[in-house]
């Protein structure tokens, strides 16, 4: 079996949660929409093209190999916005347009936000059958993406090339130890452990499952922001280095 495997780390990450008024969460390891979201911008994919975006999540199957779920750091933030009625009807497609408008029309709100310090993980792709995205044209767009590539939010860069390889393995897990043996043949590379295995449906993990859990993060409308459940797996392989 074929699969497409690429590293991620950054010194800040934010995997958004379910979010409930003004907190806005993050969880320690990509969810199946960002990863979408990732790969849809590497490919050049406008935020808009709901089809494309339905495709890829119909298509793909997602194994991640969490190394570090790196530490929490809790933001709190203020912000002016104008009001929805003020926008109606009125082109805003960058924050700048927001912000065009009397300063007595703006709001201010509040919010927390969660990131991620230090995270790592490297993440699996899998095709299924009759797939319109080859692992190679997926390589070639992390490789040269058409969209500025970011973990989550805009504040998060990855710190590292996130190195896209195809490799041919039994397993996602198979694929994932390959893939860290060619990273230590570099020079000084330090290749930091496995410590979890998450992995969804339509991917062989090569590894039972220690417990499953239901995660809110199946694109359903990217437009509306809509996420259906969807059953996750997990394999604990290591003890974690960083809480």
């Amino acid at each position: 079996m074929n699969y497409l495997i690429f590293q991620l780390q950054a010194p800040l990450s934010a995997w958004g949660e379910t979010a409930v008024g003004e907190y806005r969460p993050s969880a320690n390891y990509p969810s199946e929409s960002a990863l979408i979201g990732l790969l849809a911008a590497a490919l050049g994919i406008d935020r808009s093209d709901e089809v494309q975006h339905q495709r890829l999540r119909a298509e793909l199957s997602f194994a991640i190999g969490v190394q570090s779920g790196g530490r929490l750091l809790r933001d709190y933030q203020t912000a002016q916005v104008p009001g929805r009625v003020l926008l109606k009807n009125r082109p805003h497609r960058t924050r700048r347009d927001e912000l065009n408008m009397p300063k007595d029309e703006l709001n201010t709100i509040l919010s927390t936000r969660d990131y991620r310090q230090d995270a790592a993980c490297l993440v699996v792709v899998q095709t299924k059958n009759d797939s319109s995205f080859s692992l190679v044209d997926l390589a070639q767009a992390i490789q040269q993406p058409k969209y500025v590539l970011y973990l989550g939010r805009k504040t998060c860069p990855p710190s590292l090339p996130l190195w896209p390889q195809i490799i041919v393995a039994e397993s996602a897990l198979q694929a994932m130890e390959a893939y860290r043996g060619q990273l230590a043949e570099n020079p000084g590379e330090v290749i930091a452990p496995l410590e979890r295995l998450v992995w969804g449906s339509g991917i062989n993990a090569g590894v039972q499952e220690d417990l499953q859990v239901v995660r809110k993060d199946r694109l359903l409308s990217r437009a509306h922001w809509q996420f259906g459940d969807r059953p996750e797996f997990v394999a604990l392989l290591a003890q974690p280095t960083l809480v």
